[in-house]
């Protein structure tokens, strides 16, 4: 017990030292600061700004997820995360400390991810930045972490608190499609652009389509995007998905406040580089193809992923039509909606999918047509059950790690380090 609170004392010196570090580095080398938050696509938004902007200046973005009150100090000062390790985080201070007394290149963009998990966080997280834009995502009917708040309108009200953070002459960037994102226009006077694919966007998307190689094989998105009277096609390759034009709709919302090239730009994101476990396309055993967005879950990108899979054509996968499978896990940090948003998943994926497969004790009122208790017997199971052919989705929430399901049956086996989410030591370690 000692220890362990030993350990918690240490963390809050460590946490506290890392951004004093942190707000002495922003005065003195004072980067645009571009700062995310949302429920709902906050990584590839972030990644996709990136591509954009790295285009025309020098600039650093949160790494993986650094999103939280000690990864936003590390990606400020562009140093790693220490885990449990006392020398790297005594390295880190020494470092940081560095940076501040010896002048560095610096970038001259920070595009940083803004994560919350209950009440107070933003204000321990990020009220000690100043943001020369903030981008709002997508929210959704139910967010994820909802169980942490007393309502859907408190967890609102705590990622808007992010847009405190702008400077007098700072950027509002909103996704018009969702409601709760669009109404946090009035709490602010900065200037305002919104993005999405209902009319009255700002930067409007509309057409989304898949696009498949000569092979027949899905390689990514396409889609239009009207913008001060002018209309441009965009494409991002290798990966599809409703999130991903969002991302893409983004980083031009952001272009053209910023009142940068458009062509330009559109060209930028068109290979930006995505995450792993995010709707990225891989090759899977026994001639399949796999929709890896095992990162995380919500209801809201879980209907979306479902969407997809069910409008991509299969028949273009071998010679023979295969099927399409969802893989979904357990949504966590639902709270009471927990019941009801894996019903509807259920009902979603009976409509989109051929079979239905779930993982964890929360997904078995989806009613699938084989269930497991976690990640490691689905993936026995989809060894020798998928076949050549077929297109597998697979979805859930972190602490499902659904990333080892996928790691059963993928093809390229010596680059999974890569090719899949959580690859680092301390999280292999993991149970």
């Amino acid at each position: 017990m000692t220890s362990i609170i030993m350990n918690q004392v240490f963390k809050k010196i460590i946490f506290y030292l890392l951004q004093i570090e942190s707000r002495l580095v922003l005065w003195k080398y004072k980067p645009k600061v571009i700062t995310i938050t949302g429920s709902v696509g906050k990584t590839t938004a972030k990644d996709a700004v990136f591509a954009m902007l790295s285009g025309v200046s020098h600039v650093r973005k949160s790494e993986k997820s650094y999103n939280s009150e000690i990864g936003l100090p590390l990606t400020v000062l562009g140093l790693p995360n220490g885990w449990s390790n006392l020398h790297v985080w005594l390295k880190n201070i020494l470092k940081g400390l560095a940076l501040i007394l010896f002048r560095r290149k610096y970038p001259e963009w920070l595009v940083l991810e803004v994560g919350i998990g209950k009440l107070g966080d933003m204000k321990r997280t990020a009220s000690w930045l100043k943001s020369d834009a903030v981008i709002v995502t997508t929210i959704g009917e139910t967010p994820v972490h909802v169980e942490f708040f007393p309502s859907k309108k408190h967890l609102v009200e705590e990622k808007s608190e992010l847009i405190k953070t702008l400077k007098k002459d700072g950027l509002l960037i909103l996704n018009a499609d969702d409601e709760a994102v669009l109404e946090m226009k009035t709490k602010s006077k900065s200037r305002v652009v919104t993005y999405g694919f209902k009319e009255g966007a700002d930067v409007l998307g509309s057409g989304e389509n898949i696009n498949y190689s000569e092979r027949g094989v899905p390689d990514g998105l396409r889609l239009r995007v009207d913008v001060g009277g002018n209309s441009l096609p965009v494409a991002v390759e290798g990966v599809f998905g409703k999130n991903h034009a969002y991302a893409a709709l983004v980083a031009l919302a952001l272009a053209s406040g910023l009142k940068l090239n458009m062509v330009e730009a559109a060209e930028r994101i068109k290979k930006y580089e995505f995450a792993p476990g995010r709707m990225r396309v891989l090759e899977g055993a026994n001639e399949t193809f796999i929709i890896d967005d095992s990162y995380n879950s919500s209801p809201t990108a879980t209907y979306a992923a479902l969407g997809t899979l069910g409008e991509i054509k299969t028949a273009g996968l071998s010679a023979q039509s295969g099927r399409r499978i969802a893989v979904l896990g357990d949504m966590l940090e639902l709270g009471k909606h927990t019941d009801e948003a894996h019903q509807r998943a259920g009902e979603v994926a009976r409509e989109r999918s051929d079979v239905l497969i779930t993982v964890g004790p929360r997904s078995k009122v989806m009613e699938g047509d084989f269930h497991f208790s976690n990640s490691r017997e689905a993936g026995e199971f989809l060894k020798t059950f998928v076949k050549k052919g077929d297109l597998i989705l697979v979805k859930g929430s972190q602490g499902m790690r659904l990333e080892r399901a996928v790691e059963a049956i993928l093809l390229d086996q010596e680059n999974k380090a890569n090719l899949l989410v959580r690859q680092e030591s301390e999280w292999l370690a993991r149970e």
